[in-house]
């Protein structure tokens, strides 16, 4: 049997003993990349937005209690969980780097996985507290100051647009893309915000400031299922959504030589990496290391594959062959 690892980075790997690096027999074909396709370092965007949307979410609650915005609270609510979100994928991030170990031979990669999945529940903890917020301002309404919701939603729009724009280069990571949807949310969000204050200011309507906040809460509802969805199936272990399974099989079944393809699985090691193992039949598949190679390179070139281990099964004719 043959085997081939292909590795998005570099990892030390046991090798048989007695056999150098160019020895191949039919028991043990080993294919090792020097391919580096870490995700690119989001530190500095991290400690950026974080710190700018700490500082906002304190002055847009402030503001929001002191004038009875409920918009303005449920916005800060909306922003604090995006800190909290920004700082468990900043974590995670950091614990995806390190390398593996004799306990966590894949390193804490799947910590990114863990990531997404908490900030869809604090995503959940912030729309039950904004709807109870809510629901206790419209049975005990009070007027809102429709300029200060205004002048302070309109900051709002200018720290989350920018925010957006620090994780825009950065969409193949699940976290680094929910950063960047969140915060270009919350963009809008505030928008919406400032409408609703000029609204108040031309109409005198209160109930304005608690439907925006209804407006604000759905919003979020329907962003934290999506995110919910999407890290709950990577935690599962599900096939990443772009990749195709019936593709990735039909590619394995073409190569040359290849009789039938099987025990075929692909899994996310992380947010940004996928893994692959299956088993070919080639009866006739020559005792080299270097079509394990072109499998590897074509899995990770076409699919983005870089993790892959492939067993190859030769029969009763290995012997011969070999």
């Amino acid at each position: 049997m043959g085997h081939a690892h292909s590795h998005s980075q570099d990892h030390g790997h046991d090798h048989s003993p007695g056999r150098g690096d160019g020895d191949t027999d039919c028991h043990g074909l080993h294919d090792h990349h020097g391919h580096h396709h870490a995700p690119a370092d989001f530190g500095n965007a991290f400690l950026i937005g974080i710190a700018l949307n700490t500082v906002f979410v304190v002055i847009e609650a402030v503001f929001g209690f002191l004038y009875n915005s409920m918009a303005l609270v449920a916005d800060a609510g909306h922003n604090l969980s995006d800190v909290l979100a920004l700082l468990l994928a900043w974590a995670a991030s950091v614990a995806a780097k390190r390398p593996p170990s004799e306990r966590y031979t894949y390193g804490f990669k799947s910590s990114t996985i863990l990531a997404a999945i908490g900030n869809a529940l604090l995503l959940a903890v912030a729309i039950g507290a904004i709807l109870f917020e809510t629901l206790h301002r419209l049975m005990e309404p009070q007027e809102p100051q429709g300029m200060v919701m205004v002048i302070v939603a309109g900051i709002g729009i200018g720290i989350n647009a920018f925010t957006a724009f620090l994780f825009m280069r950065g969409q193949e990571d699940l976290n680094i893309k929910g950063a960047y949807l969140h915060m270009a949310a919350d963009a809008l969000v505030s928008a919406g915000v400032v409408i609703a204050g000029l609204a108040i200011l031309l109409t005198g309507f209160w109930w304005i400031d608690p439907l925006v906040s209804f407006g604000i809460v759905a919003m979020i509802a329907w962003g934290t299922w999506g995110l919910a969805k999407d890290s709950l199936k990577l935690g599962l272990l599900a096939v990443p959504a772009r990749i195709d399974v019936g593709e990735v099989r039909g590619h394995l079944a073409g190569l040359e030589g290849v009789e039938a393809v099987h025990d075929l699985h692909i899994w996310p090691m992380s947010t940004t990496e996928t893994a692959l193992t299956a088993h070919l039949v080639m009866p006739g598949a020559p005792c080299s290391d270097e079509f394990l190679h072109k499998i590897a390179h074509s899995l990770e070139d076409k699919f983005g594959i870089g993790h892959a281990t492939i067993q190859v099964e030769r029969g009763t004719d290995c012997e011969t062959d070999c």
